[in-house]
Formats: C-alpha cells, sequence, structure tokens
C-alpha cells in the first residue's frame, strides 16, 4: 500500500525544477529508503540529513537508494541541499504536505484560538510542541543533546571546527573536555542543533515559506528490491524522526 502510494508520485526535483515521479532512478536498488519529512527548516529535516551525509559511503556500499521529500518550494530544498550538502538529484519539494496526509502522518499539534490568525495559531502549536505538548519524547531529546549520550558515537571529530552562532567557532577537541572522546559528549548535539538553528533563523522566508506545516511531521520508509515493506517509523514529535534517536540509522543494519 505504502510503496504503491510512492510509486504514483510525481513531485518537483530539486536538482533540475523537473516534475518527475520520486522513485525514478530507483529500479535497480538493492534496498530503497523514502523519507518524508517535514519543512525543510524543521530540526528533524535538517539532522536527519547530516545523519545520511555522515554515513553516505557506507549506504552506497549497501546498494541503498535514497529518496526524500519535504515541505516547502525549490529554492527551500535547495538552501537545504547547500547547507546539509545533501544531492539535490534525491530531494523532492511537496508544498502543500499532500504525501504526508496520503501517508496519514501525523500533523502536528492543531489547537485553534478564536483570537489568533492561522499563522499565529501555527506558531503557538509549534512552541507548545517544543516543551513537549502534543510531542512525546521531546523535552527528553533536548535534554539529550546536553548531557550527552555514552550509546551515541561522536559526533564531531577533534580538528573538525563548528561555526554555531552566537558561539565563536568550537574545535571538535574542544567536548573533550567535558568527559573524553568517541562518545557524544555534554553539549556536542545541542551545539550542532544550534548550528542548524541560525542557519534557518538567518534564512527564514526562504526554508519556511508558508506557515501553514509548522508543525506536520514525517516518517521513514524502507522497501526491498521487490517493494516490499521492511521497515517503518511515524514521527509523533518534534525530534522524533527515528525510534533509536541515538543511532538513528541503526534500524538499516537490523532488517
Amino acid at each position: 500500500m505504502v510503496y504503491s502510494i510512492f510509486k504514483q508520485t510525481d513531485r518537483q526535483r530539486v536538482s533540475d525544477g523537473e516534475i518527475v515521479p520520486i522513485l525514478s532512478g530507483c529500479e535497480t536498488a538493492k534496498k530503497l529508503l523514502v523519507i518524508i519529512c517535514p519543512q525543510f527548516g524543521d530540526f528533524d529535516s535538517l539532522e536527519y540529513a547530516w545523519w545520511l551525509q555522515r554515513e553516505q559511503k557506507q549506504l552506497e556500499s549497501q546498494g541503498l537508494v535514497v529518496r526524500m521529500v519535504g515541505i516547502g518550494d525549490r529554492s527551500s530544498g535547495q538552501k537545504f541541499c547547500e547547507f546539509t550538502k545533501f544531492p539535490a538529484e534525491w530531494l523532492f519539494v511537496d508544498s502543500h504536505a499532500e504525501l504526508h496526509s496520503q501517508l496519514n502522518l501525523y500533523s502536528g499539534l492543531s489547537l485553534k484560538l478564536p483570537s489568533f490568525s492561522t499563522d499565529q495559531n501555527a506558531w503557538l502549536n509549534l512552541i507548545l510542541m517544543c516543551a513537549g505538548i502534543g510531542s512525546p519524547g521531546t523535552l527528553r531529546e533536548v535534554f539529550r543533546g546536553y548531557k550527552g549520550d555514552r550509546s551515541a558515537p561522536q559526533l564531531i571529530a577533534d580538528e573538525e571546527i563548528v561555526n554555531a552562532k552566537p558561539l565563536p567557532p568550537i574545535a571538535g577537541s574542544f567536548f573533550n573536555l567535558a568527559g573524553g572522546s568517541g562518545f557524544q559528549r555534554p553539549f556536542e548535539l545541542a551545539t550542532l542543533r544550534l548550528r542548524n538553528m541560525a542557519e534557518v533563523i538567518g534564512n527564514w522566508q526562504t526554508y519556511v515559506p508558508d506557515l501553514t506545516y509548522l508543525t506536520q511531521r514525517g516518517g521513514t520508509f524502507l522497501f526491498d528490491d521487490q517493494g516490499v515493506l521492511l521497515y517503518e517509523h511515524r514521527d509523533r514529535g518534534i525530534l522524533g524522526f527515528a525510534a533509536n534517536m541515538s543511532q538513528p540509522l541503526s534500524f538499516l543494519t537490523q532488517v
């Protein structure tokens, strides 16, 4: 059922602006990973793309083909690729979250105060979700970003320099002072998230051209070479794009 929806879906491809099937070029894939993202400027979208880039060579060596669909317009998608280095030929645009609706993905908190405009209600619901209301697991995940996680890998190489305004440039080796290396150190993930936030706020109109879908969540779907669904994850809250946020791509080796 899910595969057939993807098979019949055409969307604008970010690389060339053409309207093509989102599964074009996937015919010989040993496994197919389809990621339906929230807004391109959403924390989850940016962080997911970071993990995919981190593991790109390993994924390609396994014959895995990736397709991602996000909410925005082509300019949003181009900015997303520029920042994350995610391949533009793998990325598609769904301006009105129609595919999200077809897949019955969680649209997020939907409170409506009569005295608020549509945009104001969208912001209200997003703020409440960031506080964990209608967004299970979000606060726990935020705190994990600050306190560190010994079950997660080291995220920033010692020689890497991270620019996360308003902080000064930070070398990866700096986080060793918080307890060592070889695992996710305290404040390491929070720093990467701060970098993402600074990028989006500085380019807000590009990343989020329409506030209507500000709270919309996404999902992950893995298929074999026959289109059989091997794994799915439907996001239930902000910073919940994986069942195991310490190792977001671990499901690829478990099916």
